[in-house]
């Protein structure tokens, strides 16, 4: 019995299969090490996975339908799949279109068929994320809000994602989850993500980019918060109930919105240098605020984060320092 994860040597990836492995499952890792950032880093990670027993790799990219299909095919004790790989960044959406409508459109809808033809399947979970609240600005987000007013491709695909899945549930009796993630960080994480690109500059004396004039608010989500969480939800897949069908979907955040000021002060604090800020306007696709309505998450699997940012900053600035020797 394995668990098929995608996107393994990205960050949640990584993180999630580090933890599985530790609790005696076999995985899966499925990943095709782009360059979208620098490809040091996944293969660090993946290193770090083939270190452990009962962890398989296979590179390839999952838009490819026949190289899935062979995948599917070789491995029919998948029990359940955690579908992380995707093309992410809302402002790479605004230069690379087209990546993501093969990555996260086309490539889940290979998946869908792949789980099909997976007779032991019990679960399929997908990342989604808190960009398909799009312009709602009632908060906090509840995951019956509206969601059909998207600001940018990359949240309008993910969007896409969840209904594509509502479909196959429907037609297909497949049991699939959806987790919107909100803002994640910590150790191994994403260059191209704020909490690296701040503590990067911050320590190389170069000026911070802080969008809207700095009046934001993240739901920032520790790492070990989101794995937990995927976790939790993965061992308790959607049962029937009457017509309903098997899919559901969830918030995974740390259910408080902070002040984006406060977290570049957190990081400040720590490292003991100011930062240079250069203040800059609202960008195309963003949105000034996210705060996650977890009750969902907390009510039918058990999700209570625990990692403020005053505990979570220091653990990535600790591995940081540690792995740039810095």
């Amino acid at each position: 019995m394995s668990v098929l994860i995608t996107g393994a040597a990205g960050f949640i990836g990584f993180h999630l299969a580090e933890k599985l492995l530790e609790q005696g499952r076999s995985v899966v890792g499925v990943d095709n090490l782009n360059d979208y950032y620098d490809p040091t880093l996944k293969n660090d990670r993946l290193l770090a996975l083939k270190e452990k027993d009962g962890f398989v790799f296979h590179k390839l990219d999952i838009s490819d339908r026949g190289k899935i299909e062979t995948l599917v095919s070789e491995n029919q004790n998948i029990t359940e799949i955690v579908h992380l790989a995707a093309q992410a960044g809302v402002r790479y959406s605004l230069v690379n279109p087209y990546a993501y409508t093969q990555s996260n459109v086309e490539a889940h809808l290979i998946l869908l068929e792949a789980a099909r033809q997976l007779p032991a399947l019990k679960h399929f979970v997908y990342a989604s994320s808190s960009s398909v609240y799009g312009a709602n600005t009632q908060l906090p987000f509840c995951v019956d809000d509206r969601t059909d007013n998207p600001v940018s491709l990359y949240g309008a695909t993910k969007k896409t994602m969840e209904v594509m899945s509502e479909a196959y549930a429907r037609m297909w009796c497949l049991p699939l989850t959806g987790l919107r993630f909100f803002t994640v960080y910590g150790p191994w994480g994403r260059p191209d993500m704020a909490a690296f690109i701040f503590l990067k500059n911050i320590l190389s004396g170069e000026p911070i980019p802080v969008f809207n004039d700095g009046d934001m608010q993240r739901d920032f989500t520790y790492i070990d918060d989101i794995v937990a969480g995927v976790i939790a939800c993965l061992n308790k897949p959607p049962i029937l109930n009457g017509n309903a069908p098997l899919h559901r979907i969830y918030n995974i955040g740390n259910n408080h919105s902070e002040p984006l000021m406060r977290f570049i002060a957190v990081i400040e604090e720590t490292v003991g240098i100011r930062a240079e800020i250069e203040f800059l306007p609202l960008q195309p696709g963003d949105v000034k605020s996210t705060y996650a309505d977890i009750s969902g998450a907390t009510r039918d699997f058990g999700f209570i984060p625990s990692t403020p940012i005053d505990e979570g900053l220091p653990k990535l600035i600790t591995w940081y320092r540690e792995y740039y020797g810095v």
